[in-house]
């Protein structure tokens, strides 16, 4: 079983293969990735990869809420318990 820790780890990991300055980060669950020097374009592939390394298909607009890696976690653990 999944749970919300995995998700978050798996954030971070692809976090740190899109945005290389981030290789040696300590995250938190309330780090932004925009304030972390993801562009618009890096969040979006970060959550395109975690999408699929979850099998979850989530329509865009569902992902605007999440404020900061922790939310965004939460956002994927209560959709991976929906289906």
């Amino acid at each position: 079983m999944t749970t919300k820790e995995d998700i978050l780890q798996l954030i971070c990991r692809h976090t740190q293969e899109v945005v290389p300055h981030l290789a040696n980060h300590q995250f938190c669950e309330s780090d932004q990735l925009a304030l972390l020097g993801a562009t618009s374009i890096d969040r979006a592939e970060i959550v395109i990869m975690v999408q699929e390394s979850l099998r979850l298909s989530i329509p865009r607009v569902e992902l605007f809420g999440p404020r900061n890696i922790g939310e965004l976690a939460s956002l994927f653990f209560a959709k991976i318990h929906a289906a």
